[in-house]
């Protein structure tokens, strides 16, 4: 099979695909710049609630398609930005399903995301000191928030590789499971975030993706008071049962990063 991003909708969770199995799940240049436009649909889809990423068979990914790649900053950190920036702009839940390998560029991927679950016995790293490229100061600093200074620095500075147990311990992941164990947790933990409220959620995107400009909070003020959210939720409480949550998130909001950048039909799939 040709190298592709593959994506479902079913039951409010897309699921997109890392495909490249010649080549452990690398990504091409012409797969990152997919995967801005698809992101984008999928975000404009009323049907899609989460977003799970993960990689086709044993492999999450092994980075970027180094064969693909220039000597420019442009053909080697410059081309995933998009993506990633996509991926952590996405306004609505989601989680990196990792099994195997979780390197490079598919690594950089994965952080962009707001959850991490992965398969015990899974390796992660970031290897741009090994070919000498120049990690991005956003990917840098998001790397950061997440695991802290001193194991993004190992990671940075070493290009060695982490196991589970260590990556779980510096908070890199969120949850390790048994082998065989990880797409039934995965499934589980969605159905948990659609049973949630997605007012909820889109805020908490919000607010933990930088400061928040006055305008915005007042504009949460009000979705909290018109959207009838909080009433349904102490109802349900008090009525011991689940609630029904109805609020429907924008298509777009003026703080969401654009996702921009050609598609090209042969790089994704449905």
């Amino acid at each position: 099979m040709e190298p592709c991003l593959q994506h479902t909708v079913a039951d409010g969770i897309a699921t997109v695909v890392i495909r490249h199995p010649a080549k452990r799940n690398a990504l091409t240049p012409g797969m990152w710049r997919a995967l801005p436009p698809l992101l984008e649909r999928l975000a404009a889809d009323p049907a899609v609630r989460a977003l799970v990423l993960t990689g086709a068979g044993d492999t999450f990914s092994a980075g970027a398609d180094i064969s693909s790649l220039g000597t420019t900053y442009e053909e080697t950190t410059a081309l995933a930005l998009p993506a990633e920036e996509a991926l952590a702009g996405f306004p609505k839940p989601t989680l990196a399903a990792v099994r195997g390998s979780c390197v490079g560029g598919g690594c950089q991927l994965a952080v962009a995301c707001d959850l991490r679950f992965a398969e015990q016995g899974s390796r992660f790293g970031i290897t741009a000191a090994r070919l000498g490229v120049v990690y991005a100061p956003s990917s840098t600093r998001r790397l950061v928030d997440l695991v802290g200074p001193a194991t993004a620095k190992y990671l940075l500075l070493s290009g060695e590789l982490i196991g589970t147990e260590r990556a779980l311990r510096t908070g890199l992941v969120d949850e390790v499971l048994p082998p065989g164990g990880l797409d039934e947790r995965v499934a589980e933990f969605t159905r948990v975030l659609l049973s949630r409220s997605a007012l909820s959620q889109a805020a908490v995107k919000e607010f933990t993706a930088g400061p928040v400009d006055p305008a915005r909070l007042e504009y949460w003020r009000d979705q909290l008071s018109v959207s009838g959210e909080l009433g349904e939720g102490v109802t349900a409480f008090l009525e011991r049962r689940a609630p029904r949550f109805g609020w429907t998130p924008p298509v777009r909001s003026d703080h969401r990063p654009a996702v921009a950048g050609p598609s090209s039909p042969a790089e994704y799939s449905q």
